[in-house]
């Protein structure tokens, strides 16, 4: 007989009364609840207090400036830059007016860049009055 055909276990064998209750077992040790005072899943403590955000999004592409750092989403892949990573932040209209770009320097001296389009185009101007605003709250020498 081929391995894993033979007579069937002995709660699915002909004459079988159905299935046998089972005593309830205590709860391992691992699975028991944490003993400190918060649950394993709760977020972290961040930096004291909220800040101003920023938030440039389009179609595609979003920028999130908050106390956390700089987010990049393209195309729904995201890139988070916590502060203590960034060495600048650099940003400019493109040069058709349409979008922003936004430029993040990491430590490194790695470039990434993120383009927001802006619709209306009055956009734009909002957003390049508030951006630069809301990253000198966070990095007051102005990088």
């Amino acid at each position: 007989m081929p391995p894993g055909f033979g007579p069937p276990p002995p709660q699915y064998a002909p004459g079988a009364t159905g299935p046998q209750p089972v005593p309830p077992q205590p709860v391992p040790p691992q699975y028991a609840q944490p003993q400190y005072g918060r649950p394993p899943f709760a977020p972290q403590p961040g930096p004291p207090g909220p800040g101003p955000e920023f938030l440039a999004v389009d179609k595609n592409n979003s920028v999130v400036v908050d106390a956390s750092g700089v987010a990049f989403e393209m195309y729904d892949i995201t890139v988070d830059f916590p502060w203590p990573e960034i060495r600048s932040v650099h940003h400019k209209p493109s040069p058709d007016g349409k979008a922003l770009m936004v430029a993040v320097v990491h430590l490194d001296g790695r470039v990434y860049e993120c383009v927001v389009r802006a619709k209306p185009r009055e956009r734009l101007q909002a957003w390049l009055a508030q951006l630069p605003w809301v990253v000198g709250h966070y990095r007051p020498a102005g990088h």
